[in-house]
């Protein structure tokens, strides 16, 4: 019962400032001034105007700011997605210019020999077990490789074939443990001959051996291949002297070499097709029998 009287009081209250309101409106009608009940009652309406229209411009206003912040943190995220993407393009730009001059190189140091007609191949399998013995690559009979051919890259000599399939190539690296692998060289710019007979894991170097004892060779000196013995053409470069001794024997001399190639970090590579018959000699002989091995 309390509660509908509470609610018939609500219903007449709001009756009475409807009506208030209505005639304010009429008896405000064509007047410069309201009396003193009219102001009163605007008074008291803007009053309630007022205690409305401020907390709603309150939450407006912090509701446009929130949605500014949403606009900023999704403009953010794709800022720094297309940064992510930038930063990988650019990696890949770089990738692609080290690989466009190690192709440049290999261009340039196939035009520079004309004793091969040059193959182009890409490392494709390489056995962990013989990672500094072979590694296989994408070029094979089809293609025109043989046994025996030279392989190099734009640093210098890795190798020969020693197997070919249709479609790919073996290739035995000069700096396998395989005593029968064998290069005739000798040192650039001099009448001074050797053979490359064996790799020394622990120095990671080459041995030259079969040096005249009555030549000088000096540390620094370059080694290129001599072209002598019918497999590997003249002028490929395979490392530099970094210590010069002599055999067990004293007959001979023998040379530490460092490798001018990266024989870790194969990708593309050339391999040889000789192009012209060379002359063999006496100290080039064990090329051509270590070929045939």
């Amino acid at each position: 019962m309390r509660r509908f009287l509470a609610d018939k009081r609500l219903i007449v209250l709001f009756i009475v400032v409807i009506t208030l309101v209505a005639l304010l409106a009429v008896t405000l009608k064509g007047r410069q001034q309201a009396n003193l009940a009219e102001q009163v009652v605007k008074d008291v309406v803007g009053f309630g105007q007022s205690v409305f229209s401020k907390p709603a411009h309150f939450f407006t206003s912090k509701l446009a700011d929130i949605e500014g912040l949403i606009a900023t943190f999704d403009e953010n995220k794709q800022l720094k997605t297309r940064l992510e993407h930038y930063a990988m393009n650019e990696a890949k730009l770089i990738e692609l210019e080290s690989e466009n001059e190690r192709l440049r190189k290999l261009v340039n140091e196939a035009s520079n020999l004309s004793a091969y007609e040059p193959i182009y191949a890409t490392v494709i399998s390489r056995n962990p077990d013989q990672w500094e013995e072979r590694v296989v690559v994408d070029k094979g009979e089809s293609d025109g490789v043989t046994k025996n051919m030279a392989v190099i890259t734009s640093q210098g000599l890795i190798g020969k074939v020693v197997l070919t399939t249709p479609l790919t190539a073996t290739i035995e690296l000069i700096s396998t443990e395989n005593q029968l692998f064998r290069v005739s060289a000798m040192v650039a710019g001099e009448e001074i001959f050797g053979l490359i007979e064996g790799y020394d894991k622990t120095r990671e170097q080459l041995v030259m051996k079969r040096i005249d004892s009555n030549l000088e060779v000096k540390e620094g000196q370059k080694i290129i291949s001599s072209g002598l013995g019918g497999i590997f053409p003249k002028g490929l470069l395979i490392g530099e002297v970094k210590e010069v001794s002599t055999d067990d024997y004293g007959l001979t001399k023998l040379a530490y070499i460092e490798p001018a190639a990266n024989f870790k970090m194969l990708d593309h590579v050339v391999i040889t097709k000789r192009s012209v018959d060379t002359v063999t000699s006496s100290v080039d002989e064990g090329e051509e029998e270590a070929a045939k091995e």
